[in-house]
């Protein structure tokens, strides 16, 4: 059974469903496409309430910062100056709901390192997020122990979340659910889409793409 808590609002952060993941570049996740529909099932339940976070590689390995710049020198064909920019873009089966969805993009795995999503959501009294994407022992695991650091409930979706590595992914899901369980809830979509609260619809005066950087 899912919990919401009696006070706050609640948000999607739907984890990097980028085309650069979903297509056949270097750093395809073979099984994206397995969750796509559950990950829209719960997109379309209510698409003002979901935020795609998208990460966004530097434009040359020279512009990566600290250990990035070993990281890029690994992957060079991703850096933005030999990476066709529609890749870097949500895939079209989800970007179709932007807006009233928004974009978040990041530079890093975690969508909080400079605080502009927390400053974001606690603005319109956020005290809950759903979250959905990939990959789950990446940018999904800092997405999910960041929102814990800042004081959000999480709720993961374990059957809208995706890795390249199912080892890991098993992982990072048994890591999660054992140790903050007091701050996190583990369900399936059904289970998500039967237990959301009812709000009124959202009319968000915000520009649709927001940036981290």
């Amino acid at each position: 059974m899912i919990e919401f808590p009696a006070e706050g609002d609640w948000r999607h952060l739907c984890v990097d469903m980028q085309r650069v993941f979903a297509e056949d570049t270097p750093w395809h996740v073979e099984w994206m496409d397995r969750i796509r529909e559950q990950v829209e099932a719960v997109v379309q339940r209510d698409p003002a309430r979901c935020v795609f976070t998208c990460f966004v590689p530097p434009n040359s390995v020279e512009e990566a910062l600290g250990a990035w710049r070993a990281y890029y020198r690994k992957w060079p064909m991703m850096t933005q100056e030999a990476l066709p920019p529609e890749l870097i873009e949500v895939i079209p089966s989800l970007s179709r709901y932007i807006p009233p969805a928004r974009v978040f993009r990041k530079s890093v795995y975690s969508p909080w390192q400079h605080g502009g999503l927390h400053e974001i959501l606690r603005k319109e009294h956020v005290s809950t997020v759903v979250i959905t994407g990939g990959e789950t022992d990446v940018c999904v695991i800092a997405t999910v122990l960041g929102a814990i650091d800042h004081g959000f409930h999480v709720i993961l979706i374990e059957d809208a979340l995706c890795s390249g590595r199912d080892a890991t992914h098993d992982a990072a899901l048994e890591l999660l659910s054992g140790r903050f369980s007091t701050q996190l809830q583990v369900c399936d979509t059904a289970t998500l889409l039967g237990a959301l609260p009812s709000h009124s619809a959202l009319q968000l005066a915000r520009p649709q793409d927001q940036d981290a950087g």
